[in-house]
């Protein structure tokens, strides 16, 4: 399990997802960061958060002439010297409360300071739980919200074959930047999991404990979706993937997703543009909405008059078995997307009525 932690850890940071590494002490949580960070070729930049100020992320305040600026630490200013750090924050939850609102600016906003950190920084944090920490405190809801929470042990195999055998590590998945078809896919998906279940969206948890943890919110529904189609393209495996997709939105959503995503076999977009006739029409709304959604989304990504007049003739077979309410979902997205000079496609006026009384016309 450890591996696949670290395989899940090494997929976050080259996508650029924050992490929260949890585990106790001393079971090698800033080793396994710092190391998976070298393997990727990046530097880290190591920031220690019990033993900071709020200045340290939020700046420190200068007055220049009339206005005051606020000056980045120097770990921030080699961040853009090196675009492609990674910036470990160690010991998140015993730092100080008004730390940590400095600290969420820095995850969200990737702003330290008056200084913009590159997009491709990638922040990983790490914590013990509260019970085990020394001051540790529950992480603030809104904070927590925003990274992928894995839980880190070392693995009793792996640790006595590094202590016989020497600390050599295995060689880390590589997610490429062409994973377009793999984002498409997992975009349907979860779209058509929230729509069968839409009490999943958000649900945000009572208590202060879990409340720091993950949870479902429409932010962690989007970057599971982009952490799915990561694992996929880097052919991480199941077990990465799953790992990944906890660590967003909890074990329960996790396990229902991941299986409804097991049962669901999307037809290829492109296909189906080619070809509408080969649109399977599922008694399910859900899957149907999915299907939609792959193809307007395919239409999206590479957008001419040739592939959305297609996708007209896709929702036009929609229509002509009776579920032209479906095929209106869809044809909001291909309203948007048309280009002034495109005329009307003659499949719209299937569903013309349905549009109208929709106000989409």
């Amino acid at each position: 399990m450890g591996n696949a932690v670290r395989e899940a850890l090494s997929v976050a940071v080259q996508m650029g997802q924050p992490v929260l590494l949890w585990g106790g002490p001393g079971e090698g949580k800033s080793a396994v960061v710092e190391q998976v960070a070298a393997q990727l070729g990046r530097p880290c930049e190591v920031v220690i958060g019990s033993v900071r100020e709020a200045s340290d992320f939020a700046g420190l305040p200068m007055r220049v002439g009339d206005s005051v600026s606020f000056v980045p630490p120097r770990w921030a200013s080699r961040c853009i010297d090196r675009p492609d750090t990674v910036v470990f924050l160690d010991e998140l939850t015993t730092a100080q409360p008004s730390v940590q609102a400095a600290m969420l600016r820095v995850v969200l906003e990737r702003e330290v300071g008056d200084l913009s950190l590159p997009d491709t920084v990638s922040i990983v944090a790490a914590a013990n739980p509260p019970e085990t920490s020394a001051g540790g405190d529950d992480l603030s809801a809104p904070l927590a919200n925003r990274f992928c929470h894995l839980d880190w042990e070392a693995d009793l195999g792996q640790w006595v074959s590094g202590m016989l055998r020497g600390w050599e590590p295995s060689a880390l998945p590589v997610v490429p930047s062409a994973r377009a078809t793999h984002e498409l896919r997992w975009r349907a998906l979860v779209a058509a999991f929230i729509k069968a279940r839409p009490s999943l969206l958000r649900l945000v948890p009572t208590d202060a404990v879990s409340q720091g943890h993950a949870w479902p919110s429409p932010r962690t529904w989007d970057r599971v979706h982009r952490v799915a189609a990561a694992a996929d393209a880097a052919s991480a495996g199941k077990a990465v993937r799953a790992i990944l997709v906890e660590g967003l939105v909890g074990p329960g959503a996790a396990i229902e997703f991941l299986r409804y995503a097991e049962e669901v076999d999307l037809p290829d977009p492109e296909a189906v543009l080619a070809d509408p006739s080969t649109l399977r029409l599922d008694p399910r709304v859900d899957l149907l909405l999915a299907s939609l959604a792959a193809v307007t989304t395919a239409v999206a990504m590479e957008c001419t008059q040739q592939r959305w007049e297609a996708a007209w003739e896709v929702l036009a077979v929609v229509c002509d078995q009776g579920r032209a309410d479906i095929a209106a979902l869809a044809a909001t997205e291909l309203l948007e997307l048309r280009d002034a000079d495109w005329p009307a496609p003659r499949s719209v006026a299937t569903f013309l009525p349905i549009l109208r009384e929709a106000a989409l016309l």
